[in-house]
């Protein structure tokens, strides 16, 4: 999207040690006259981390110093969140609701995939040029949809009573998988604050060799093998930046992932993990 737009993105990469969040170090090493957007995502889609409010505040400290440096703020997963973990909007620190913009919609937390509605919410000049442009790309929101998510809102805060049952379960599902996987030889992973993905460190298979597949060299390999051998889809991934993760949904049923997780360890059992020097 970034290139399409003419501009050139700049990935700022994190480590699972830290829960695959931001080091503001490193974004302030980044930042240049010519940055303009800073996109968040919190909490996050691959790897569930959930950005606590202090370190948000520092983020926010380092925007304030570049008064040309805008926020689009992603916070779809925003009551998919496990406590004690507390989601902030970015747009809520001092001094950031003029610099931000906040992009929701209704797929995740009211699970309403299929409706396709989503908003954005900032200056109401913003808000007017994007307006300009996205009625060009398409004639707006079904009208069906918008009667759906008014719906939807009258749950009550955070979804109400039908959403925390849906995050209760998510949980229950998280903790299987994170139990499990933890106990897998070779498998790195950083438990999960939010949403519903395990981002995981398989990179110590890379390089094996499997009977009638052939090598492992990389998260795309691996998961072609895992669908394959096991007939488990995952994610590389590659296509969020991290090449030696995988990324694991559990937006299913725990019985549909308790079959998944054997799947993945009979199929990874016998690979001979490498002697990495």
């Amino acid at each position: 999207m970034a290139r399409l737009a003419d501009a050139t993105p700049v990935i700022l990469s994190t480590k699972i040690e830290d829960n695959f969040l931001l080091d503001p170090k490193v974004l302030e090493s980044q930042i240049t006259e010519k940055s303009r957007l800073l996109i968040l995502c919190s909490p996050s889609n691959p790897t569930g981390s959930v950005y606590p409010k202090k370190l948000l505040e520092e983020i926010a400290e380092i925007v304030a110093r570049h008064p040309r440096l805008l926020v689009v703020s992603d916070e779809i997963y925003e009551h998919i969140i496990y406590r004690p973990a507390i989601h902030t909007s970015f747009a809520s620190l001092p001094g950031m609701w003029e610099r931000t913009l906040t992009v929701n919609g209704f797929s995740k937390a009211f699970a309403m995939t299929g409706w396709r509605l989503g908003y954005v919410a900032g200056p109401k000049h913003f808000i007017t040029a994007c307006g300009k442009l996205q009625s060009q790309f398409t004639s707006g929101a079904c009208s069906i949809s918008q009667k759906a998510a008014v719906a939807a809102l009258g749950l009550g805060y955070a979804g109400g009573e039908e959403v925390a049952v849906m995050v209760k379960a998510f949980r229950e599902r998280r903790d299987f998988l994170v139990q499990s996987f933890g106990k897998m030889e070779g498998v790195k992973i950083a438990e999960p604050k939010g949403a519903f993905y395990l981002f995981i460190d398989f990179s110590s298979y890379y390089g094996a060799e499997a009977e009638g597949f052939g090598r492992i060299d990389d998260s795309e390999s691996l998961c072609r093998y895992l669908l394959d051998k096991g007939q488990v889809a995952a994610v590389p991934g590659s296509a969020f930046g991290d090449d030696s993760c995988i990324r694991i949904s559990y937006a299913t049923s725990l019985t549909t992932l308790q079959a998944a997780f054997e799947r993945i360890k009979k199929a990874v059992t016998p690979l001979k993990r490498p002697a990495h020097v």
